[in-house]
């Protein structure tokens, strides 16, 4: 029997696909053409992403963790939580931080939202011991 080795895309609706794929990767550096590891390759299609974990879990129809008129909430898990904030701040976009949210075992969290209202959960695990 066959496994499934990992996530091999997201795709989702935009009103402007394109806008939108610029500003996840001039924001974030997510998405095609982009790699997580600066000496890493660079595919024409595909983000290179660096191994770590993955938490796939669907929430309750009623769910406050995320915006109820929002199908899915994309967490991206960040190395350095305050430097990937950086460029929200100096736009004056809005960046939502909850001390509830940070745990030292789990990590610390922030949500910010794309140019379309999608919410974008950032994840710095905590640091290896």
């Amino acid at each position: 029997m066959g496994h499934v080795k990992g996530i091999g895309g997201f795709f989702f609706r935009a009103r402007d696909p394109d806008g939108l794929n610029a500003w996840y990767r001039e924001r974030l550096g997510v998405g095609a053409g982009c790699s997580a590891d600066a000496a890493g390759p660079v595919e024409e299609w595909s983000w290179s992403t660096a191994a770590g974990p993955l938490v796939f879990a669907p929430f309750k129809a009623d769910s406050d963790y995320f915006p109820a008129d929002r199908q899915y909430m994309l967490n991206l898990r960040v190395d350095d939580l305050d430097a990937v904030l950086a460029p929200f701040r100096e736009a004056g976009e809005e960046i939502i931080i909850k001390e509830e949210w940070d745990d030292p075992a789990v990590g610390r969290f922030a949500r910010v939202h794309d140019p379309e209202g999608n919410p974008i959960e950032l994840w710095e695990p905590p640091a290896s011991s």
